[in-house]
């Protein structure tokens, strides 16, 4: 498959693989990512090559339990209404604190939030927390002109939403049917060169997995 390196068919994700009538070989993406059926040639810039290692998982918080420790509390929060209290929902159960696979608690964790945020279409990452209360200042260059202050926190929103905005174009122009593998991969190149040009943010983000990848899956500021 050397034709398929860099793409989808040789991607670690790329599961339940057959052969299509029309679309040739195709599967589906363990990430959901894209919906399937996957074309073999289809790309993404969270590619991972088969047998290479998951992202290192989040260092643990001081405090927070090692392993298949117990999960934290499930606070339940109900909102004042005029609402009977028969009519009030039930709080939802915990979720379990063992985990019956064969595999680091933290890895599932980081696996579920990359499927929930391609699922929903929205991310949920956070912001550093040495970050927290602290602004970004645009000073500038010409004198007796004021500078600009911006809250981090809106700011991190901010390169969220475009971090997000760019997946939803990469579905997008994966499920496209009039154009052809070699648009795909080309529009594709101009996508990855984004995320490798934010990476600078990445410093930004309390996880490492939650920010850009370039086309290296590095940063390639």
């Amino acid at each position: 498959m050397s034709d398929l390196a860099g793409r989808c068919g040789t991607c670690g994700a790329f599961t339940r693989v057959h052969d299509h009538p029309t679309l040739g070989k195709v599967g589906e993406c363990a990430l959901e990512v894209f919906p399937p059926p996957l074309k073999a040639t289809a790309t993404c810039a969270r590619y991972r090559p088969r047998g290479a290692p998951p992202p290192p998982p989040r260092p643990r918080a001081a405090g927070e339990p090692r392993g298949r420790g117990a999960a934290p509390p499930v606070a339940v929060v109900r909102r004042q209404s005029t609402t009977s209290a028969a009519q009030l929902p039930l709080p939802r159960p915990s979720l379990p604190t063992e985990i019956d696979i064969d595999m680091d608690i933290e890895e599932f964790r980081r696996v579920l939030r990359e499927v929930l945020s391609e699922e929903f279409g929205h991310g949920t990452a956070e912001m550093g927390k040495r970050w927290e209360g602290g602004e970004v200042v645009l000073r500038p260059g010409k004198e007796g002109t004021a500078e600009k202050k911006i809250a981090l926190d809106a700011f991190f929103h901010k390169i969220v939403m475009i971090r997000d905005k760019l997946r939803v174009l990469e579905q997008r122009l994966n499920a496209h049917d009039k154009l052809t593998d070699a648009e795909k991969v080309q529009l594709q190149a101009y996508i990855t060169a984004c995320y490798g040009t934010l990476t600078t943010f990445n410093i930004l983000f309390a996880r490492r997995e939650d920010g850009f990848a370039g086309s290296s899956g590095k940063d390639d500021e």
